[in-house]
């Protein structure tokens, strides 16, 4: 496959073949991430929940996607997007049919967390699209991926209604959130099958090391660790969330935990970030190679 010249909008061929499939799997992520959301009303009605649940629902349905990214970055770092991003849509499909399938608060509540794991596909195909397009290029390559790719929420609102009356009954929007997972499926499939990492000739560079970023200087460290601190704190804060009057979907005694879990995992973070770190504590490292 050879890289094409020049930014034809119009061609499917070479580096333009990968910025059409990354914005449209892109789209498809989206599509399936919110595709209760136009549905809500029929939602609430067919499982018997209150409207303090289904904002409990909405809250949960990106609530992973902030470590998700960060998981989904380092997975591609390491494994190249075309693997990743295949995974991804193929795997998030089963918490698309749980959640279609779902008879009980807790079991919608369950698939909409594990379904926030979509939202982290952006992260996938912005380091596919870096890696075709020169930089001269990459700005209006990011642009239409990015652009195209978040529509997929505002289709969802368009068509997904539409689909669930077709099927009719009070089951019609199971049926149009099943749709969407076996989309998601197809373009795993498709992603898979029809593009490469990197142009032909080009070399996927991997980080040296894995398991946290590598920084420069003392003062990058610092700052790297408390740039991490504002993600526990988004997780803590939708546990206890969880647990309030109004959702009552954790106990107090869970939330604690959830609690210890966190600062337990942020402390390893700590530790990790320093041992991937630990040389510039020896010798820095000289201020042109920064």
């Amino acid at each position: 496959m050879q890289q094409s010249t020049g930014f034809n909008l119009l061609s499917f061929n070479g580096k333009m073949k990968v910025l059409h499939l990354s914005w449209m799997v892109f789209f498809v992520s989206f599509f399936v991430w919110f595709n209760h959301a136009p549905m809500l009303g029929a939602i609430a009605a067919s499982l018997d929940i209150s409207m303090s649940e289904v904002k409990t629902l909405l809250i949960l349905n990106v609530a992973l996607t902030i470590p998700a990214r960060v998981v989904i970055g380092m997975l591609t770092d390491k494994y190249g997007p075309r693997i990743v991003y295949a995974a991804l849509l193929i795997t998030c499909s089963i918490p698309c049919f749980m959640f279609a399938a779902a008879t009980t608060f807790e079991q919608a509540a369950i698939a909409r967390f594990a379904l926030g794991f979509i939202g982290a596909g952006f992260v996938v195909g912005i380091r596919m699209v870096s890696e075709w397009f020169p930089a001269n290029e990459l700005g209006i390559a990011e642009g239409i991926y990015g652009g195209w790719g978040n529509f997929g929420s505002a289709a969802a609102a368009m068509s997904l209604p539409v689909i669930a009356v077709l099927f009719g009954g009070e089951d019609g929007w199971r049926y149009a959130i099943a749709v969407t997972g076996v989309i998601s499926i197809l373009f795993g499939i498709i992603w898979f099958f029809n593009v490469r990492d990197t142009p032909k000739g080009s070399t996927y560079f991997k980080p040296k090391k894995v398991g946290a970023m590598e920084v420069t200087s003392k003062g990058d460290f610092v700052l790297l660790l408390v740039m991490k601190i504002p993600m526990y704190a988004a997780l803590a804060l939708l546990s206890w969330k969880l647990s309030d009057s109004d959702a009552n979907l954790i106990s107090s005694n869970f939330v604690l935990g959830v609690y210890g879990v966190l600062i337990l995992l942020y402390l390893y973070e700590v530790y990790k970030t320093f041992d991937i770190n630990k040389a510039i504590f020896k010798q820095p490292v000289p201020e042109s190679e920064r």
